[in-house]
């Protein structure tokens, strides 16, 4: 089958961007379908393509995966009304293409929710199988979050929400909290899937050379942190975590927070301001540096900002990071994620907004590292059993392969 991908912030692995639909494309490739990935061009993301751009676009093959790229630059930084300018620029932009472009099938995936609207048009004027994957719950995060508050914007992005799902031949769901919130919406069950992000087990495996900058002591015990450093990401709870470690005098316990967003500039002004010289700051790096860096790490830092509507309604790509590189974790609010914390026993979990608590876990993991070792093994062995990219992305594969050949 011909699937048209809709992805605005794709990324193959040369970038530092999340992996899920390059992997799922990559799959879907090696079954034997055709795959035209049609994306913008992501601050932190690659998408392999190196040519000119002609008339704000280029294309090419990439990896057996033929990549349209259209000249739509995004990054975390972009004010609100930036993004809102872009992602409206970028559907619009793909349902010409939806239109245009022979395709069985389209697959578009959020954020923003915006891409669900080429699926629509091919799905309402083209009468082709449409497949809409959710990453996150939109408007009900932005919502919790008060980062919109217009009741207009977001009565029209609940429209939207309402008939995306219900153009949808099948959804994709990445977390409980999601296929929860599609249900609400008066979608049947049958129509839902839920896959969450998954692990590279090659990418991430015992091979990889441990790598550290040159910044970081020898012998520290290393608490990392990769990922966008937003308002959604809560990442002053690491700072106030690193203070009370400050006043503990544990120089020997070091945090890594790498990656780029809107608030990392605050974030460094802060631990500026209050002499925090055990944490270090590192700009984005590509997927397989990633990997070396998490080889060298002792704890894997899974926080969040406390708003309930995150607690499983989300998906995070580095949690899945942490599993595959064998690295124990440390999560910072209630949920899934932090209830398979406790069940797998592959790491520490502790109250939201609570630095104390926080601290004393890093503390108790550096200080017993034969039971911290024995949580990376559980971390590794869940990423095995129940999260690997090759058994989920053949489930993915199955699932919009039926919505083709049995609508």
């Amino acid at each position: 089958m011909k699937v048209l991908y809709f992805h605005q912030h794709f990324s193959t692995p040369r970038g530092a961007a999340g992996l899920r639909s390059y992997q799922m494309a990559k799959k879907l490739v090696e079954r034997g379908h055709s795959v035209t990935m049609v994306c913008g061009s992501y601050g932190v993301g690659e998408t392999g393509l190196t040519g000119p751009f002609r008339f704000s676009r280029r294309e090419g093959l990439v990896d057996g995966i033929r990549v349209i790229e259209i000249k739509l630059p995004y990054s975390n930084a972009l004010g609100f009304m930036g993004r809102i300018w872009t992602f409206l620029r970028f559907a619009f932009r793909s349902m010409w293409i939806a239109l245009s472009e022979d395709h069985d099938l389209v697959f578009a995936t959020s954020t923003p929710l915006t891409a669900a609207l080429p699926g629509i048009v091919s799905r309402w004027v083209r009468r082709k199988p449409f497949v809409f994957e959710v990453r996150d719950l939109w408007p009900e995060l932005p919502k919790a979050m008060g980062v919109i508050r217009n009741p207009i914007i977001l009565w029209a992005m609940s429209m939207l929400e309402r008939m995306a799902y219900r153009s949808a031949t099948k959804l994709v769901a990445l977390s409980p909290g999601m296929v929860d919130g599609i249900l609400s919406c008066g979608v049947a069950a049958d129509k839902v899937k839920m896959i969450p992000n998954g692990c590279d087990l090659e990418l991430f495996s015992e091979d990889v050379v441990p790598w550290r900058p040159s910044d970081i002591p020898e012998g520290v015990f290393l608490a990392i942190y990769p990922g966008t450093h937003g308002l959604a990401n809560g990442l002053e709870a690491i700072l106030d975590a690193a203070s009370v470690l400050k006043s503990h005098h544990r120089g020997d316990i070091v945090f890594l927070l790498v990656g780029e967003g809107s608030a990392k500039a605050k974030l460094q002004a802060r631990a500026r301001r209050e002499g925090l010289t055990n944490v270090i700051f590192q700009g984005s790096v590509p997927k397989h540096k990633l990997a070396r860096l998490l080889a060298s790490a002792d704890v894997g830092l899974q926080v969040l900002a406390n708003v309930p509507a995150f607690y499983y309604g989300t998906s995070p790509n580095k949690f899945f990071d942490y599993l595959a590189s064998g690295l124990p974790v440390i999560c910072n609010y209630p949920g899934w994620v932090s209830d398979l914390v406790v069940s797998e026993q592959c790491g520490i979990t502790v109250p939201a907004e609570d630095p104390v608590s926080f601290a004393e876990a890093l503390e108790e993991m550096a200080e017993r590292p034969e039971e911290t070792e024995q949580r990376g093994a559980h971390a590794r062995q869940l990423a095995e059993e129940r999260f690997s990219w090759k058994d989920l992305s053949d489930e993915f594969s199955e699932w919009l392969e039926e919505a083709v050949y049995r609508v």
